[in-house]
């Protein structure tokens, strides 16, 4: 039957199996054609898509070096597969954390501002700090004064037996001179600073001194009397580099120790006093003259705080009016006796003071006591830094608002602060954004959290009045450079005292920043409603305007946080407990 239809059809017709064959090898073509070209399509549609609305690649150079740095901080000796975190952020050996490193950084760009060659205008406050960090610099010269200088201040002072002849001066005026010229306070301490009850308005108060002996009941008898003996043995080693004869100077040195001893079991702790109610006192000038006569307090104090007019009436808060009265009972009684040995001991403690700006035997000296008593009161060893780092400080601390213009014009630029300003500005936004929809805040506390946030003033930078160039340029007329470094030295101590005295006595509209600009740290301020971010904090790898947005979010960002939340510390009632930077 088969071969009779293959016969009925007509002829050059293709059997039909043939046809279907072919056309459904072209539709299957046709439809993997089709189906190639979606698939083709939708990868170039979603490949446009994600590539544009995402970040792109960072491939400028501060991205680059973000990136070695990151590499450079992980440690490659941790498997990632076992411990991702450690290979990532182990730190490894040798490498200190981002803080100290970022607190480095920022001193070597000091250093490189202060020894940059340049022209400044004669007496100003750029060249002055420029000059004070060459002397401190410059160690061959301080080798070569020795101790010359300061044998110049103990004559100045009376002398002394230990090394030379001795003139039997007036009491309080070497004391007047020991506090006001050399800033050395051998029986107590005066400083200006805020009463310590509102509205805390600034008010002279006197402190216990500070000793480089450790309170006896905090040490194990044993213990203490190798203290002692090793703080015998700097004492001597003190006299004999001025020159003293050996003898006289066991002498003098074991009987500076006794009186030292003697003022240190007059001091009482604070618990103690608490306890008493006294942990503070308010007296006059008159009355403190009374209870502790052997001090000549209204003289004392007018030497100190030269800009102040005190009165016999003066208000004073005394933090431990028995300590002062046991100590003028023993002054009183060396002066009966021991005369000379008085004079010895303030000089000595005035020795002890300086050691660390004299020439390198005296700096040893300090250094190996330090050492000494550090291991036999159990705490770790003080790291040694290079002397540029110790010339930078020091530079910092006495021409703040010079290096603070200095450094923010070279390390904080006005991209910058505006790029800092709008990272702070989303996170505050976004913290009340969250504020809103918290639901376990009912609606008045909402609103007040909200205030407390929106009201925040925030500071970046360095202060206003160290940016204004008037200040910028101050040229620190009472500062006299040049005679020594110990002199230049005492100089700017000198004139630093007088500038903060004159701070609290010439109230400012502007928040006291609490931190130097160049510092990696941050801090909010309750009684100003303030949250500051100095200037050395916005540098790599911290922060970059140039760095993509996470990377600025989650350093940087990460501390604008942690110090908005300050701002409900009192709100809440209960602090929040966060990690202190």
């Amino acid at each position: 039957m088969a071969t009779l239809r293959r016969q009925e059809r007509p002829p050059g017709e293709e059997p039909p199996t043939e046809r279907s064959r072919v056309w459904g090898m072209v539709r299957r073509m046709l439809v993997l054609v089709l189906i190639l070209s979606l698939l083709l399509g939708s990868s170039v549609l979603l490949f446009y898509i994600f590539g544009s609305c995402g970040p792109r690649p960072c491939e400028t150079r501060v991205c680059w070096d973000l990136l070695a740095r990151y590499l450079a901080s992980g440690n490659t000796s941790v498997a990632p597969c076992t411990d991702f975190f450690s290979f990532a952020c182990g730190q490894a050996k040798g490498i200190s954390n981002s803080f100290q490193a970022l607190a480095e950084e920022n001193k070597n760009r000091l250093r490189r501002i202060l020894e940059a060659p340049g022209s400044w205008h004669p007496g100003s406050g750029e060249e002055k700090a420029f000059q004070f960090y060459s002397f401190c610099m410059d160690t061959d010269a301080i080798e070569a004064a020795g101790a010359g200088p300061l044998r110049q201040i103990i004559e100045e002072l009376g002398g002394w037996r230990i090394s030379g002849s001795w003139t039997s001066l007036d009491f309080n005026r070497t004391l007047r001179l020991l506090m006001s010229q050399y800033d050395h306070f051998p029986f107590f301490r005066a400083d200006l600073q805020p009463h310590p009850t509102p509205p805390h308005l600034p008010v002279i108060q006197i402190y216990q001194p500070e000793f480089d002996l450790p309170v006896k009941q905090e040490q194990e008898q044993k213990n203490y009397a190798q203290i002692v003996r090793e703080y015998l043995t700097y004492l001597n080693q003190l006299g004999t580099l001025l020159g003293g004869d050996a003898r006289k100077v066991q002498e003098h040195a074991a009987m500076s120790i006794s009186i030292t001893s003697q003022l240190l079991q007059f001091l009482r702790p604070p618990e103690q006093r608490r306890a008493q109610g006294k942990l503070f006192q308010m007296v006059t000038i008159d009355q403190l003259q009374e209870m502790a006569p052997a001090i000549d307090w209204l003289s004392c104090l007018q030497a100190i705080f030269t800009s102040m007019s005190l009165s016999p009436s003066q208000p004073l808060v005394v933090h431990d009016l028995e300590y002062l009265k046991n100590m003028s009972y023993l002054v009183e009684e060396q002066l009966s006796k021991h005369r000379d040995f008085l004079q010895s001991h303030m000089i000595l403690g005035l020795v002890g003071s300086l050691s660390p700006v004299l020439d390198s035997k005296f700096q040893e000296a300090h250094t190996l006591l330090n050492q000494k008593l550090r291991e036999l009161t159990e705490r770790p060893p003080l790291p040694t830094h290079p002397r540029w780092m110790k010339c930078v400080k020091e530079t910092g601390d006495y021409f703040q608002p010079t290096l603070a213009a200095l450094f923010v014009r070279e390390a904080f630029s006005p991209s910058t602060q505006s790029a800092a300003m709008e990272l702070f500005t989303e996170i505050k936004d976004a913290l009340i954004t969250r504020l809103r929809s918290l639901p376990w805040m009912d609606e008045r506390t909402q609103k007040e959290a909200q205030d407390k946030v929106t009201q925040l003033q925030v500071k970046m930078g360095a202060p206003e009045w160290a940016l204004e160039p008037a200040l910028a340029r101050q040229e620190y007329n009472d500062i006299q450079l040049g005679s020594s470094y110990l002199q230049s030295h005492l100089s700017c101590v000198r004139s630093l005292r007088a500038r903060i005295i004159q701070s609290f006595l010439q109230p400012s509209p502007h928040h006291r920043w609490q931190v130097l600009p160049w510092e990696v740290n941050a801090y909010y301020s309750i009684s100003d409603h303030v949250v500051v971010f100095p200037a050395g904090l916005f540098q790599p790898p911290f922060f970059h305007p140039g760095y993509p947005r996470a990377v600025n979010f989650g350093a940087a960002g990460s501390i604008m946080a942690h110090e908005l939340l300050h701002v409900f510390y009192k709100l809440c009632g209960t602090p929040w407990r966060l990690p202190s930077l």
